[in-house]
């Protein structure tokens, strides 16, 4: 099999290139390869399991952008538990953006809650900002719906950040708790637990979501800050 970088070249779209460049404006515009995530996603599937993909995982930090999309998807399709885990450590401290970020969601996870709630605690508390991104946005995939615990959300709410990717999925989070757990989770801005820009962050994606009533909606604007 060729290497993977020139696998991901043999798919290059220079103009989406430019493109992913303006959405991810915290990584070297000639780091863009430029391939489509679905295309990204075609390339995981098929060489998921050839031996090439060992010492590609292995190597670390890639060089561009799109080789750390293809890493991202590659752990996710781990099926050991453990060695997903083992993956995602590893490669989280060289996630640069949060796209990579994002992009990366272990299919096992969903079959080890109790384990990775653990995980999840520990990502939420780590000084690297797309860790703690990481560790939220599992929380919010996992157990908002019928593994859900009200002290669940202290995790986020226990946050405080200056980085916008990390508070941008604080209330992202919350907004979804809204939507999924609205008893457990309004409390928080009745009471302004959250900092001010994630408490008006929430109330704003909150509003803009279809899963919010119109009177859930009505009352989240009485609670915006002044």
């Amino acid at each position: 099999m060729k290497a993977i970088e020139d696998l991901l070249f043999e798919l290059r779209d220079a103009e989406y290139a430019e493109f992913q460049a303006k959405l991810t404006p915290s990584v070297d515009k000639e780091l863009f390869i430029g391939v489509r995530v679905p295309e990204v996603r075609k390339l995981a599937k098929k060489i998921k399991n050839d031996p090439i993909v060992s010492d590609f995982i292995s190597e670390l930090p890639h060089k561009y952008y799109d080789e750390n999309m293809l890493h991202g998807l590659l752990v996710s399709e781990i099926k050991d538990y453990e060695k997903a885990v083992e993956e995602t450590d590893r490669f989280l401290p060289f996630v640069d953006n949060w796209a990579v970020c994002d992009i990366m969601s272990p299919k096992v996870f969903k079959k080890h809650k109790a384990e990775l709630l653990e995980k999840i605690r520990e990502w939420s508390k780590s000084d690297k900002t797309y860790t703690v991104r990481f560790g939220i946005e599992m929380l919010m995939s996992h157990y908002l719906d019928d593994d859900f615990k009200a002290e669940y959300l202290e995790f986020p709410a226990a946050v405080i950040s200056d980085e916008y990717y990390v508070n941008m999925m604080v209330a992202w989070f919350f907004a979804t708790a809204l939507a999924k757990q609205w008893d457990a989770t309004i409390p928080y801005l009745e009471q302004k637990k959250l900092p001010e820009w994630v408490h008006k962050k929430t109330i704003q994606k909150a509003k803009e979501s279809y899963r919010i009533t119109d009177e859930q909606k009505a009352y989240l604007k009485t609670l915006v800050q002044k």
